[in-house]
């Protein structure tokens, strides 16, 4: 139990928001803007700058109603709390050793040059114990059905291997991610290279089609030039009066309006 007077971890997966959330107002938006306006003028009383980073808006003294509208100092190392919970910057896998859980695979080969050159170390196979893990799986859970038909009161031991068992399998997905990241990236980089190359082909397309269309003119003894030159102009001219209609029919509606 928490003792009296220290503020309750928040340990709820759906866990409403911090209390601060009701400091987040229009009125408080605009006071902090007016305070940060008035901290930046200078002698001659106009303001000096127009950007404020976190850290100067701490370095500031704020109302207290203010002091929660500006961020927090982003962590660089250790962990921080989400909801009760301790999460690690780093982004290393820990092993399964490192939190006290017993693992049921070899562990990857490491890369301290202690392996033989003659005998080298052969990658783990993650599909292979995954798919062991599995089969292992599917075995517990019928003994533990079992158990619970014979002895329910014996059900502890067992769902302790089944929990180690999804645990494994949970820690042998992970050590998928940064494959996972890489090849989604790729992806990412192919789809923009193949748009991109798409609105090259467009674009050398109408390139063609305009230079045989000049050509065609110029076959047929046209000034092409001048042809590009009036079409340029008919087209400005359509959409000058495309704008003056939008103009004549915004001052129709304000009319109307004002009529109402």
């Amino acid at each position: 139990m928490a003792e009296i007077g220290q503020p309750r971890a928040v340990t709820a997966a759906f866990a409403p928001p911090p209390p601060l959330w009701k400091h987040f107002t229009p009125e408080n938006l605009n006071k902090l803007e007016e305070f940060k306006k008035e901290a930046s003028k200078g002698e001659d009383g106009k303001p000096q700058r127009k950007k404020w980073t976190p850290a100067e808006l701490r370095a500031l003294v704020l109302p207290p109603e203010l002091r929660f509208l500006v961020p927090p100092e982003i962590p660089t190392s250790g962990h921080y709390s989400v909801f009760g919970e301790l999460q690690s910057l780093s982004t290393a896998l820990p092993s399964l050793e490192e939190q006290g859980i017993e693992q049921l695979y070899p562990s990857p080969p490491t890369t301290d040059g202690r392996e033989s050159p003659q005998k080298p170390s052969r990658p783990l196979n993650h599909a292979y114990y995954l798919l062991k893990i599995s089969k292992s799986l599917l075995l517990n859970f019928l003994e533990f059905v079992g158990i619970l038909s014979i002895a329910p009161e014996q059900f502890q031991s067992k769902v302790e291997d089944l929990r180690n068992l999804f645990i494994n399998a949970h820690h042998l997905l992970n050590l998928y991610r940064p494959h996972q990241a890489r090849e989604s990236l790729i992806m990412m980089m192919e789809e923009q290279l193949d748009r991109a190359r798409e609105d090259i082909r467009q674009m050398d397309k109408v390139k063609a089609e305009i230079e045989g269309v000049l050509e065609q003119l110029r076959a047929e003894g046209l000034d092409a030039d001048a042809a590009g030159q009036a079409v340029f102009k008919e087209a400005s001219e359509h959409a000058s009066r495309g704008e003056d209609a939008i103009e004549e029919s915004r001052l129709v509606w304000d009319l109307i309006e004002e009529s109402n």
